[in-house]
């Protein structure tokens, strides 16, 4: 099996942990704890940054030496991933002895080669970042940011970066998915196009660094410093005779290992040119691939000292436990792309996906069905039918989708396709009425309907061990399973065909739910204590009347049709032709993308779901659709949907429905709600 070597960026410690790092170091652990269940040699690495002037100059400022202040900053990064059930294998810190020697070794090594050379500095460097910029970079920064722009003029060391540009081209060439997302790639191709500069890499103005070999005047560049631990904590190519890590996870002519370093977009500069190019100077192999991420806001704002609303992960995890905050991070946000950590949010995907969705599924079959009919033993199954070879269906497409969506760097993908399965599951227990089955007594139905449901949790409860690892190894106990254990060349990963693995007989341990529900006093004070309430919002101005025909509040059944898409009422083979329209027309229809916050099936209606759909508006919108016996409403959580937005309220089953959700549907296939491929803004105008 291929080796994979996964790396977070190391984190400056110049402040304490907060949930942008949180977000990186979990999606890093999703993938370790991902590629050991498919039996790969894995490792993970972490760390923290403690080199520059930035350093320097707040240690000063707290009246502390350097080594100290930064010996009291990188433990709280350990502890904070610890606390969100990340399991790395190492911690690197860049003032360790192992980082500091194998940095000047690769100061040596571009020496020798006469890739660096003795010159002077003079321009712009942002303190903030770290980062030697250009005017034109200057003048594009933020009012802040430029404040600590300082102009340098010193002797420095020089990298010849200017000769790399073809090499890294190339590279580039060869190298099709080295950065991801491809829309990045593009950035950093486009950059690289235009004529690299030689790059500065020691400075003489400050003394917090590593020193250059032979001239013990100038630091090393804190970025040539820091890249480098992706290697050091590897400990370098072996001694003769001695095996190292480095041959093993760092991918050479011998070794196929699949490094892939994650980082914030706002790194990716340094990680796509600067470290290629030193590697490729040096006669080293890059890393497989990097993977740049987007930004967080809190609750709609920018993360910024001025907000104080640096979220640290600790009050989180005490408020909602690990699991539950990882998998928040990974569902909510689209990775590679920008997104919102919203304190409310987080209890929608609870309630939603995982406790009407996960922790429903358990216990209504493992605590009332099983315990009940069975003994608390896992039935065998009997005769197998359609609504069976369904189910199964729909759990290999999602563990084949899941696995690739993983495979390329895409957990909120491998979740939506995971949660497939669990609303599939869902629907076949509301189909085949377990409930029914054991009161009319026919236990050998009964008994496949346990069985599928059951043999479905075994699957998710595997597929979902890198998300969530601590609330599957309570689902695995319930279903009388041991803990996972990964290991080396042995894939444990669900396949087409192995549907059906769970043993008869095996006595089930009912426990207590997996998602306990918040009473909303819970939920307000939580969000108290978490600083995310916010001042009422006032109250919506009455709305006009409309002028259109009243639906009949007592035939449900007739509004119901109408709530998603008319073409729910006629398959597409069968629908006339609709008459032609002016554009003026067609631009009165104000289409917008709508986020479904949450979702829960209308008391008394077979068909209804009420939906709280994000349209960038002030409040959520409450649209009522049709469409539940296509879609589990918990399912529907997290979905970007296209909403007719003006259209005129209408009242179903005493509620009112702001709004239509679109969909299709033929006899062949059934309805499809209509949903977007890329995660695009809500309330983005469709056109």
């Amino acid at each position: 099996m291929r080796p994979f070597y996964v790396t977070t960026p190391i984190y400056y410690v110049n402040d304490k942990p907060h949930i942008g790092h949180a977000y990186s170091t979990v999606a890093a652990d999703v993938l370790a704890r991902y590629a050991k269940l498919r039996g790969r040699p894995t490792r993970f690495l972490t760390g923290t940054d403690e080199h520059g002037q930035k350093i320097e100059e707040r240690a000063k400022e707290l009246g502390k030496d350097p080594q100290a202040f930064v010996d009291e900053m990188s433990p709280p990064f350990a502890q904070a991933f610890r606390e969100l059930g990340c399991d790395f294998d190492d911690y690197i810190r860049t003032t360790e002895p192992r980082h500091e020697a194998k940095v000047q070794e690769l100061w040596k090594i571009l020496a020798e080669k006469g890739d660096i050379y003795l010159g002077d500095y003079e321009g712009w460097y942002s303190v903030a970042d770290e980062a030697f910029i250009t005017e034109t970079e200057l003048k594009a920064l933020d009012e802040v940011t430029r404040s600590k722009v300082v102009r340098v003029k010193e002797p420095s060391y020089f990298f010849k970066l200017s000769e790399y540009t073809d090499t890294l081209l190339e590279f580039y060439e060869q190298n099709p998915t080295f950065v991801q997302p491809e829309g990045r790639f593009n950035e950093v191709k486009a950059f690289v196009k235009e004529g690299l500069r030689d790059l500065s890499v020691s400075r003489t103005t400050f003394t917090w660094g590593i020193p250059v070999p032979g001239d013990a005047k100038h630091v090393m560049y804190v970025w040539l410093d820091a890249l480098m631990n992706y290697m050091s904590a590897l400990g370098g190519p072996a001694k003769a005779g001695e095996e190292a890590l480095y041959d093993r996870f760092w991918p050479n002519a011998t070794n196929d290992a699949d490094v892939v370093h994650i980082v914030g977009k706002d790194i990716l500069r340094f990680h796509a040119i600067y470290w290629p190019a030193f590697l490729l100077a040096a006669g080293l192999q890059p890393p497989s691939q990097i993977f740049a991420h987007g930004w967080l806001t809190v609750n709609g704002e920018k993360m910024s000292k001025r907000y104080g609303n640096f979220i640290p992960p600790g009050p989180l995890v005490e408020a909602f436990g690990a699991d539950v905050v990882r998998y928040y991070l990974m569902r909510e946000v689209g990775f590679g792309q920008d997104g919102d950590f919203a304190h409310k949010q987080v209890f929608a995907r609870y309630h939603g996906e995982l406790g009407n969705g996960l922790g429903n599924l358990l216990q209504r079959i493992v605590a009332s069905i099983l315990k009940n009919e069975f003994g608390g033993e896992v039935p065998a199954p009997n005769a197998i039918g359609d609504e069976e070879r369904e189910l199964v269906a729909v759990a290999e497409k999602a563990a084949a989708a899941a696995a690739q969506h993983l495979d390329l760097v895409g957990p909120h993908r491998a979740l939506d396709a995971i949660f497939e399965l669990v609303a599939a599951a869902n629907r076949y227990v509301d189909r085949t009425a377990p409930w029914a089955l054991a009161k009319s007594g026919d236990k050998e139905r009964l008994a496949t309907v346990c069985y599928h449901v059951l043999e479905s949790l075994r699957w998710l409860s595997v597929m979902l061990a890198p998300f969530l690892p601590e609330k599957t190894r309570a689902l695995r106990e319930q279903l009388g399973l041991p803990p996972i254990s990964p290991t080396e060349a042995l894939d444990q990963w669900p396949k087409a065909g192995e549907f059906g693995g769970l043993p008869a007989g095996t006595k089930t341990a009912p426990g207590v739910p997996l998602f306990p529900r918040f009473d909303p006093k819970d939920e307000a004070a939580i969000l108290e204590k978490l600083g995310a309430n916010k001042p009422a919002e006032p109250a919506p101005k009455a709305e006009k009347k409309s002028k259109e025909k009243k639906v009949d509040e007592k035939k449900p059944e007739a509004a119901e049709a109408k709530a998603v898409a008319p073409t729910e009422t006629k398959s597409a083979a069968k629908a006339e032709a609709p008459s032609t329209i002016v554009f003026d027309d067609f631009v009165k229809v104000d289409l917008r993308v709508g986020l479904i916050l949450e979702a829960e099936a209308v008391p008394k209606s077979d068909k209804l779901v009420r939906c709280q759909i994000d349209l960038g508006e002030e409040k959520p919108r409450q649209i009522l659709a049709g469409i539940r016996l296509h879609y589990a409403p918990e399912a529907l959580v997290g979905k970007r949907v296209i909403v007719v937005a003006n259209l005129a309220p209408r009242k179903m089953m005493g509620l009112e429905s702001h709004g239509m959700i679109l969909a299709a549907s033929d006899t062949e296939h059934g309805l499809s709600v209509l949903r977007l491929e890329k995660d695009i803004a809500p309330g983005t105008r469709v056109s």
